[in-house]
């Protein structure tokens, strides 16, 4: 396993290894080891890709364990779902995930080492208590630490049920700590999977078909050949007809053409010289599996273009659509009305783009299979592999290294899968690698999407119906559930959903990331229709949704909800005369458990829009690491507006248009706001998610915000062209 580890909390003691750890370790649970001069191993179960994990998870062991923080390392555990639980990253679930499990692993340790002391000294284990990695019996006087007692407690049974402590006593949960990693990040070593080296290993990169829906049929390869360290030239086939696919097994190209040599540079050269003949796949038939279900897919083999997929968008926009929810009589209110709204809302594929490339290595032999690479679902991913390989899952060894950049692109294993089958076919060690222009014109994207939003007042502008109606490419994004639903009395919710062969996949935030920009620009305009201040309208509809609730499944708290619009409210000193020179944009939403809202506020630069200033509120439940939580936050800012501004992807014949930076645009430098000031609700209710709530409400607050420095609404994803072509830029 590549280990990573924390080297500079501590001072070594003389019985360590070359790396300056330990030798010896004590295992006590599955999550820590602690050595005899009392250095505490903790192992992080959950993959990381920038969300500190690595830190805030083991600080919740160390917690309970009581801990000395300083004497504690950290390692990204192996792949072991028996030991380490499901280490799945994604859903904003790491935390809220194994806050119990591993508070409990902490608590069952920590009684462990009591039990060992107290056996040693001959006295009942409720005369002990622990204090930052010592065992104190008051009577006698006699103190050690855990190491002392370590190798006994090792021996003890793991006890179940033990007493957790009091969230109000915690001293290492909600103190900001230190990136376990930081020093290694900066300093430039070796943890990301783009690092991963073997001896004898083989560089391989793909060229999948130039469009969606394009399979290749033969290819030339004599020039590759022939040019320096190439090795093999061959098509791969991913899946063979009829394999049953799992929950995260998405792929775009069945078929591709495989490069495989000594170096990066050498096969990307080589690569270029591939004469390849590409022909249309038509129609094809995926089988699906996982989470319980079975079901057989026809995949459309249209060669698909913008243009065309935004004129059937708005055909089935106009078609009946399934209801998600209804309640009232919406269709007698909007009949009745004396004013109707009606909006709607567009926005256009997204490109993960992680930092780090795309990449895997892999050592596949007949007998077992050696993969490690950037991962976010190992346990998702092992099955498929199993099968791939047709090895049982004990000879297969997942390392997961640190990623740069997942956002959900990660979760899905098909460059795994590819790198496995590659390094099966040549015999050799082998690192996939794909480019920027590979993973960029590959698919897995955030979908197209579309959404009317109605809103019906009658006479005296109340509302008095409210109706969305959203669509998308190849799904929707509607929440039914979520507010303003149960705030209004007479309600409608409908989706509908095109076909597609660009393939989709998760993306921060999954359908909240447009929902949350589409229903909060809308509510806006749904104020300022009805003489209502942005924030006290929404306050109104959730005072609404907590006293009278329409409905029985509203998804959201709306004490919470609320909870965080006052919290913005008062930080950003909203409608205070100071603040006047701002074009201010309000917005929250609700999703992943947790609750955020932003106030944006822009000024004019040189004739543009700039995002000056941020004020964010989030209740996420119990913080555990108030700067690293911070930091996450002010990322998801700074991603929200790169996204409203410039994110988009488009299609012609098949084909994505943008292929690197020079065409798909990312926020820079010296767009990000001066200022991002982020405040957490205070509570002890346990931890909710927070690396994907931030997000989706960044859009509908840019976009109000806009709207005061331009006097337009922006309807259209991204917000950049629609700005520029109106100053004829």
């Amino acid at each position: 396993m590549i280990s990573f580890t924390w080297l500079s909390a501590f001072n070594p003691a003389e019985n360590t290894s070359a790396s300056g750890l330990p030798e010896q370790w004590n295992e006590i649970t599955g999550y820590i080891k602690i050595a005899p001069d009392n250095t505490i191993k903790i192992l992080n179960p959950n993959p990381e890709f920038g969300q500190n994990v690595m830190t805030s998870l083991p600080m919740i062991v160390a917690e309970e364990l009581e801990a000395d923080w300083q004497k504690v390392v950290v390692e990204m555990g192996p792949h072991d779902s028996v030991k380490l639980g499901p280490q799945f990253t994604g859903g904003s679930n790491s935390v809220r995930m194994y806050w119990k499990p591993l508070r409990e692993a902490g608590a069952a340790a920590r009684f462990m080492l009591m039990q060992a002391a107290a056996e040693t000294w001959k006295v009942p284990v409720e005369e002990l208590t622990t204090n930052v990695g010592t065992i104190v019996h008051a009577k006698s006087m006699k103190s050690g630490t855990y190491g002392e007692f370590a190798s006994k407690a090792a021996a003890i049974p793991i006890p179940k049920g033990v007493k957790l402590k009091d969230v109000k006593t915690f001293n290492v949960v909600r103190s900001s700590k230190k990136n376990v990693e930081g020093l290694k990040i900066v300093s430039g070593k070796p943890l990301f999977g783009i690092d991963y080296k073997q001896e004898g290993m083989l560089i391989a990169m793909i060229q999948h078909p130039p469009a969606f829906g394009m399979k290749p049929t033969s290819f030339d390869a004599s020039e590759t050949l022939q040019m320096p360290g190439i090795k093999d030239v061959f098509i791969q086939k991913l899946y063979e007809d009829g394999f049953e696919q799992g929950g995260f097994d998405t792929r775009s190209f069945n078929e591709f053409v495989v490069v495989v040599g000594k170096t990066t540079w050498e096969v990307m050269q080589a690569r270029k010289k591939l004469k390849v003949t590409w022909e249309p796949a038509g129609d094809t038939k995926d089988t699906m599996g996982g989470r319980g279900q079975k079901k057989e897919v026809t995949v459309p083999g249209e060669l698909e273009s913008t243009d065309s997929q935004l004129k059937k968008m708005e055909e089935y926009a106009k078609k009946p659509a399934q209801e998600l929810r209804k309640d009232g009589d919406p269709e007698t209110a909007f009949k009745n009305a004396a004013q109707i709204i009606e909006r709607t809302y567009n926005a256009p594929f997204l490109a993960h783009n992680c930092m780090e490339p795309m990449n895997f290595f892999a050592h596949v032999t007949d007998e077992k299979a050696l993969v490690a690479g950037p991962l976010q679902a190992p346990g998702w991913s092992e099955p498929t592999l199993a099968k791939l390989l047709n090895l049982p899952a004990d000879k297969i060894e997942i390392q997961m290294t640190r990623m740069g950049g997942g956002f959900g692109r990660r979760a899905y294993g098909h460059y795994l899968y590819e790198a496995a089958l590659i390094s099966k076919k040549v015999k050799a060690p082998v690192k996939l690698i794909y480019t920027r222009e590979d993973d960029m014109t590959y698919g897995i994207y955030r979908p197209m999407y579309t959404a009317t939003y109605r809103a019906a007042l009658d006479a005296n502008k109340n509302l008095i119906a409210f109706h969305v109606k959203g669509g998308g490419i190849p799904e929707h994004a509607i929440h039914a559930n979520r507010f303003p639903a149960g705030a209004v009395e007479n309600y409608l919710a409908e989706g509908w959903q095109i076909a597609s062969n660009i393939t989709i996949g998760a993306f921060r935030a999954p359908r909240s990331n447009f929902n949350a920009a589409a229903e909060q620009s809308f509510l806006d305009e749904v104020a300022e229709a009805m003489g209502k201040d942005p924030i006290g309208f929404r306050l109104e509809l959730l005072k609404k949704a907590k006293e009278s609730p329409v409905g029985k499944n509203n998804d959201y708290d709306a004490d919470r909800y609320a909870g965080v619009l006052n919290l913005v409210k008062e930080k950003s000193g909203w409608n205070k005369p100071e603040n006047e020179k701002y074009s201010r944009g309000v917005a929250a939403y609700f999703c992943h458990n947790s609750y955020a809202a932003h106030v944006v506020d822009i000024v004019m630069r040189d004739g543009q829009p700039y995002v000056e200033r941020v004020t964010s509120a989030i209740d996420c439940g119990i913080v555990i690491n108030p700067d690293a939580a911070t930091n996450m936050v002010q990322g998801a800012v700074v991603d929200g507006i790169g996204n409203a501004f410039y994110g988009g992807l488009t299609h012609k014949v098949g084909a994505t248009e943008q292929k690197n930076f020079h065409s798909y645009r990312m926020i820079r430098m010296g767009e990000v706001p001066k200022k991002i000031e982020v405040y957490f609700v205070q509570n002890d209710i346990d931890p909710t998610g927070l690396g994907e709530p931030p997000f989706p409400p960044v859009f509908g607050a840019v976009a109000n915000a806009l709207y005061k420095a331009e006097g337009k609404r922006l309807y259209q994803q991204p917000y950049a062209p629609q700005l520029n072509s109106r100053r004829g830029a």
